[in-house]
């Protein structure tokens, strides 16, 4: 019988249909950490019970942990609690633990993929939205609630209703300078932030097969800021080779290629929804208000939604109007990094446009890496040395300025580039104005202090 890739990956998983209800749902691998962990650990404990799969269960901290260095105690007394409970709960289950000072240590959504921990054809959940990012090595990742941590902790299952399926088919070649972080933006502004909502998507087409496993991850990661509830990407001969040579990747290797070969949807496979995008009508993209969905093209000019009070709001805290260019506009912080931009192949780009030059006065960048394992990359490449003698400053890992649960936060009134995912009010700290881009501009406007159109420097 024909069917979509996610279909075929839900079946499989499947333990049993409740008539009229939802599907009780195998979990292959659970990814924890230490913000949405405590509360779930304490009700498995007042119930006696103990995780039935300690060992398909991966714990990383990355949301609280200070990126300027990793001493213990951290100087915030909660995010100190938060990395002690889950230092504490992971010894006494058995639950393998990445800590400040491991190796693997990183952002979940980073290490899990480049460990091979994350393998197509796979269910993953994790307390935390951009778990969707896994999805782009052809596996079922969804972010989920602290009660529901508690209940795939303690059973390996999880009761889930079958969402609908959008097939997002992107044919063309992008343009230079312009990255799947664009491609997300313009999907997002296009369709708007509810466009994937009760839905789970599937990236598809001649764009999709073109970008490298890394870009991917960086657009099934902002599926989420679609409203969906994931997406994925059929495996090919790119997954199974950023796979090969990974800590876990499957011991008997061929055997898993044959599985993963027929991991993809059938040429008469139904979907509720398909949109197709042209990918030479896009290009490099910025955001100028409070969700991904206000984005624009970087030469664009603010469009009139005046009749929207949140649209009116959003300006206000921007200290943007109707009818402007964001060319040209100052800024004072830049922040390459997060689960959506934080490997090397973004540091790559980084460093291409940075390299001989310098940071622009009164900007300060930081550049954090997605893992230990990508900052041991870039000081292997010699990146470290670009970015430091352009004046940049190169943090240890984690999620840093993606969110203001750290020390790692954007002055009030500052505008910040940031590669991350999210533009709220106040995501990147009290009053910070947050400005999305890919890792290509954010670079650029490090080394102007403008925002301004990266084409030049490539």
């Amino acid at each position: 019988m024909s069917g979509t890739l996610f279909d075929k990956i839900w079946n499989n998983h499947v333990v049993k249909t409740i008539e009229g209800g939802p599907d009780v749902l195998f979990i292959d691998r659970e990814y924890m950490h230490e913000v949405t962990s405590p509360a779930a650990f304490e009700n498995i404990r007042r119930r006696g019970i103990k995780p039935l799969m300690p060992e398909r269960i991966t714990a990383i901290c990355d949301h609280n942990i200070p990126t300027h260095n990793h001493l213990r105690p951290v100087q915030d007394p909660l995010s100190e609690a938060q990395i002690s409970a889950l230092e504490r709960n992971t010894k006494d289950f058995n639950i393998p633990f990445f800590g400040l000072d491991h190796p693997y240590n990183g952002i979940l959504h980073v290490v899990g993929p480049e460990l091979g921990l994350t393998q197509p054809g796979m269910t993953i959940v994790c307390g935390d939205s951009h778990t969707s990012t896994h999805g782009a090595l052809g596996c079922i990742a969804f972010g989920i609630g602290t009660s529901e941590v508690e209940t795939v902790t303690a059973t390996q299952c999880l009761l889930q209703y079958k969402p609908k399926q959008m097939n997002i088919k992107i044919e063309g070649s992008l343009s230079k300078g312009v990255t799947s972080k664009d491609l997300a933006l313009y999907i997002l502004s296009q369709y708007g932030t509810d466009l994937g909502t009760g839905y789970f998507i599937e990236f598809s087409g001649s764009t999709i097969s073109s970008l490298s496993v890394e870009s991917r991850m960086t657009l099934c990661n902002m599926s989420i800021e679609m409203g969906a509830r994931g997406a994925l990407i059929a495996p090919d001969s790119k997954t199974i080779e950023y796979i090969r040579h990974t800590p876990y990747a499957p011991k008997n290797f061929n055997k898993a290629i044959t599985h993963w070969q027929t991991l993809f949807s059938d040429p008469d496979a139904v979907f509720d929804k398909i949109i197709e995008v042209n990918a030479s009508n896009v290009s490099a993209m910025i955001t100028y208000g409070t969700n991904p969905g206000m984005a624009m093209p970087l030469d664009g000019v603010i469009p009139d939604n005046s009749d929207d009070k949140k649209f009116v709001r959003a300006l206000r805290y921007m200290g943007f109007a109707v009818g402007e260019k964001l060319i040209g506009k100052p800024i004072q912080n830049v922040f390459i990094g997060s689960c959506t931009n934080g490997r090397i192949e973004d540091f790559r780009l980084a460093a291409h446009i940075i390299n001989n030059r310098k940071i622009a006065d009164g900007v300060k960048v930081w550049i954090v890496p997605g893992s230990a394992q990508v900052l041991n990359q870039i000081k292997e490449e010699g990146l470290d040395k670009i970015f430091t003698t352009a004046g940049a400053e190169l943090r240890l890992p984690g999620c840093s300025a993606c969110l203001g649960m750290n020390a790692d936060r954007v002055p009030s009134g500052n505008y910040c580039v940031s590669t991350s995912n999210r533009n709220f009010e106040g995501r990147q700290g009290a009053g910070a104005r947050t400005i999305l881009a890919s890792p290509i501009t954010a670079s650029a406007a490090a080394v102007t202090g403008l925002i301004v159109n990266p084409i030049e420097f490539i």
